[in-house]
């Protein structure tokens, strides 16, 4: 592959990039194709979400998806990048305590799926509080949401 050829960094895909991302991931999963690690971690997330499959194997669909106003149905592709955004937070303990938290949200809740949407619901969280305000994230707030949806469920 030439330096032409390659991938833009991250932070520089466009809405689009991103998308076909998705769908090539998935598409040479099922062809039992090499992946590259982020395709191996796009796939992956994408196995305990079939009701994604559908979508990211139309990459017509995938690419012309537009959520409806009002959050009346989720945006898969957001969800997805949660998962990702924080399975990488867990491979590197970051914020630090972040992977403990998992551990032991995993241990309340007997599975690393809901574990990682309990994560989910407070780095959205608080990436919204951050939007809003007009600063950067806040890693102690995120901990703290964490923490305290770990602590609802242990109240139960």
């Amino acid at each position: 592959m030439s330096t032409d050829d390659a991938p833009p960094p991250f932070g520089t895909y466009t809405r689009d990039q991103l998308r076909q991302s998705y769908a090539d991931a998935w598409r040479k999963h099922l062809a039992r194709s090499p992946l590259t690690p982020l395709e191996a971690l796009i796939a992956d997330v994408l196995e305990l979400h079939p009701e994604y499959h559908a979508l990211v194997q139309d990459t017509a669909a995938a690419l012309a998806f537009d959520s409806p106003a009002g959050g009346a149905q989720e945006n898969p592709f957001l969800h997805m990048g949660l998962h990702l955004a924080v399975r990488e937070q867990i491979s590197i303990d970051r914020p630090p305590g972040v992977r403990a938290l998992l551990e032991s949200l995993k241990t309340r809740l007997g599975d690393v799926h809901e574990a990682e949407h309990a994560l989910m619901e407070s780095l959205a969280e608080t990436l919204w509080e951050a939007q809003r305000s007009g600063r950067a994230p806040d890693e102690g707030r995120y901990l703290e949401l964490a923490g305290r949806r770990l602590s609802s469920l242990a109240a139960r």
